[in-house]
């Protein structure tokens, strides 16, 4: 039997962008002769998540896991062009490392100190700046409003689109099958999920089913009943110009959920509105530039934005964890074992794809999670109504 005729497989993951190729990806590397199918209906991915992300990866955050999760996915990304190499070709992947900053007022500062002590714990080098601090580093910002920030330099970005193709194009090398096809049912016996129905009415069968959907995942859930608290919200993504040369920036986030970066001669970043109504909304409002985003740049860099010029805007959409903004990584223990879920991590799913899937990978072929202990993390939170919130800027 062809490997396009075959119907059972070990592993079938429903989802192929970044975190569905990472998981493939890593169960691939840890145990060469499983067999594993992603089942992708777009290969374009052209409204996927990844490819309209803004690529950032940081350790600024104040939950352990996440924060461990950057730090190995920024070594990933670090180590890509040779650890995603097919037959002695580097892949491709810019990765510039130029730093995150948040900036704060008030009792955030607080918040920013005590994140700090834990990032630094687990080995992230973080400076907390006071105000002549950020004046010192960045000239061109207006600090009189703030009180200070956290900065760290050793984080960055990369090209998200390149980032998803080397990771799929090296699963591929090692024997992952992509089917372009539409998961419509799951099949299920009393305790495990048996099978997964396509569009094209083939049925594939597996020892495991990994849900990594995105902004789809609570569909992909509802086919089995497993209430999943995933919402698609929508945000806008703008490539800008400012009218004066100023000093390099790191990528810049503030209070208000403004958060920018260089991108070649421009910038690339927007504002999101938390109060987006939810949905697959991909319209683009092309007036959101100037009346949401331009005025926060125009107020914290007067000198380079006053006269900022807007050249693209265009839209994708969050995997919004409405329970509390954290992923939901792991299995249905108790109910569906063998039903696997990583979605919901509200913006940072491509910084955290790595991670996640090797956590995934990790579960599949031991039964727990090895590396990084993501249990805070798993379904039973959900299950339990009981929310693991990040404390300070998302």
């Amino acid at each position: 039997m062809s490997a396009s005729e075959k119907n059972h497989f070990d592993v079938v993951i429903i989802g192929g962008a970044i975190m569905g190729s990472c998981v493939a990806y890593f169960l691939k590397q840890a145990s060469p002769a499983i067999e594993v199918a992603v089942v992708e209906p777009d290969p374009t991915y052209e409204f996927a998540s990844t490819l309209r992300a803004s690529g950032g990866a940081r350790r600024l955050f104040s939950c352990p896991e996440n924060i461990a999760m950057s730090n190995f996915s920024i070594a990933f990304i670090k180590q890509f062009p040779q650890a995603m190499a097919v037959n002695g070709e580097a892949a491709h992947l810019d990765w510039i490392e130029q730093g995150y900053l948040f900036i704060v007022h008030g009792e955030h500062m607080r918040l920013i100190e005590d994140n700090a002590r834990t990032q630094r714990s687990l080995g992230a080098e973080i400076h907390i700046l006071d105000r002549q601090g950020l004046r010192d580093l960045f000239p061109s910002m207006h600090v009189d409003d703030l009180d200070g920030g956290a900065y760290s330099p050793r984080d960055g970005w990369c090209d998200p689109s390149s980032f998803l193709q080397g990771v799929k194009k090296k699963a591929r090398a090692l024997g992952v099958q992509f089917i372009q096809d539409k998961v419509t049912a799951l099949g299920t016996s009393q305790h495990a999920v048996t099978s997964a129905t396509l569009a094209s009415g083939r049925v594939l069968g597996a020892e495991h089913f990994v849900n990594t959907a995105g902004p789809w995942a609570s569909e992909i859930c509802d086919m089995i009943g497993m209430p999943l608290p995933v919402s698609p919200l929508r945000r806008f993504e703008h490539y800008f110009t400012g009218q004066n040369k100023i000093e390099p920036l790191p990528y810049v986030k503030d209070l208000a959920r403004l958060a920018f970066r260089p991108e070649g001669a421009g910038y690339s970043g927007g504002l999101v509105n938390s109060d987006e109504p939810r949905g697959f909304n991909f319209d683009v409002d092309h007036d959101y530039f100037e009346r949401v985003v331009w005025p926060a740049l125009a107020h914290r860099f007067p000198t380079a934005f006053e006269g900022s010029k807007c050249h693209r805007t265009w839209s994708g959409l969050y995997e919004q964890c409405e329970l509390d903004g954290n992923p939901i990584i792991g299995n249905w223990q108790g109910r569906f074992d063998n039903f696997h879920v990583s979605a919901g991590f509200s913006g940072h799913g491509m910084m955290h794809a790595p991670a996640a899937g090797r956590a995934i990978a990790e579960q599949i072929l031991t039964g727990r999670q090895q590396t990084i202990d993501l249990s805070r993390l798993g379904y039973a939170r959900v299950e339990n109504n009981q929310p693991y919130r990040e404390n300070g800027i998302l």
